[in-house]
């Protein structure tokens, strides 16, 4: 990859997107191409390859998904299945077809086993059976996965996979439905704060532990390993140091000066007991994240509180 070369950002508008497009921006990639959904819909298999074989594409950053937290996840298992392998389908075998010989397929560390050996190692994938709540998703992401090996297997491509921990940062999703848990504490946080509450809701027992990385520093890591000249492979992404949500929740309160009390919902699912990537892969490769927990949190609640009303939150 040079400063020349064509790249399209698939999924421009989301968390990763943006935070991949300011990175590149930021190191002179000048030939950046996004589409917004109205422009090209990925579900479409005939518009992807029209849209490929027009622009000459030297790299893909396939971020496009449709992604959610635990509740969306466990809801609408039919969606997620069905339109993620549809669109990173559509992309990955249009790039193929159109010659673009790099591409970056973006999964999820959803994708292991639900009792993995922590911390999770890439060669971990499928050795037992799922978390349940995510399983579909996780099955969409594999499909994803394997299809990137398949392509370089037959024909020599150079498209190489990562999973990203548990992500958070600007433009995140704090719709409290269908968000993920730290963007919905932060949001809980905040409103509870405005509104003089006592008290917030927290999802399940509190004692799953995660692990949390800001989205610069995966966009940081992603460039890390396109100029590393890696061909192939699968790539966790994370910081390599965990949290459980119960003591999540109370940083985020205690940034965001909520001096309240948690009220843990166990009628509402914990997901994975654990989910702590190894990072040493890259790490290897002399990556490692810029970003701490209180920090990045801090950053994001900033960035909240500024875009609130135009993220439509009319009670924050």
């Amino acid at each position: 990859m040079n400063k020349g070369s064509r790249i399209f950002v698939a999924g421009h508008k989301g968390m990763v997107g943006l935070a991949l497009l300011r990175h590149l921006a930021a190191r002179g990639y000048h030939h950046l191409i996004t589409r917004s959904r109205d422009e090209l819909n990925l579900l479409d298999q005939r518009a992807v390859a029209e849209f490929f074989a027009q622009e000459s594409i030297d790299v893909v950053l396939l971020a496009a998904a449709k992604v959610g937290g635990i509740h969306a996840n466990s809801t609408q298992p039919a969606s997620f299945l069905y339109e993620n392998l549809v669109i990173e389908a559509n992309v990955i075998h249009a790039a193929f077809t159109s010659g673009t010989p790099e591409l970056v397929f973006f999964g999820s560390s959803c994708i292991y086993p639900k009792y993995s050996p922590q911390p999770i190692k890439e060669d971990y994938l499928l050795t037992s059976g799922f978390e349940q709540t995510n399983e579909a998703y996780a099955i969409a992401k594999i499909a994803g996965l394997k299809l990137c090996e398949a392509y370089n297997r037959q024909h020599a491509m150079r498209y190489i996979s990562v999973m990203p921990t548990n992500l958070y940062g600007p433009n995140d999703n704090y719709d409290l439905q269908n968000g993920h848990v730290l963007a919905a504490l932060i949001r809980k946080a905040h409103e509870a704060k405005l509104n003089g509450l006592r008290s917030i809701s927290v999802w399940g027992s509190g004692s799953p532990r995660r692990e949390f990385l800001h989205v610069d520093d995966l966009a940081s890591a992603v460039l890390a390993l396109l100029d590393s000249g890696i061909a192939e492979g699968v790539f966790n992404i994370g910081c390599g140091r965990d949290i459980t949500i119960a003591d999540l929740a109370r940083l985020v309160c205690d940034v965001i000066g909520f001096p309240g009390a948690l009220e843990f919902d166990r009628s509402k699912p914990d997901g994975t007991p654990r989910k702590l990537l190894d990072v040493s892969k890259l790490a290897d490769l002399g990556w490692s994240p810029a970003i701490g927990l209180r920090e990045g949190i801090a950053a994001t609640y900033a960035d909240f509180t500024k875009n609130v009303q135009r993220m439509g939150y009319v009670d924050a």
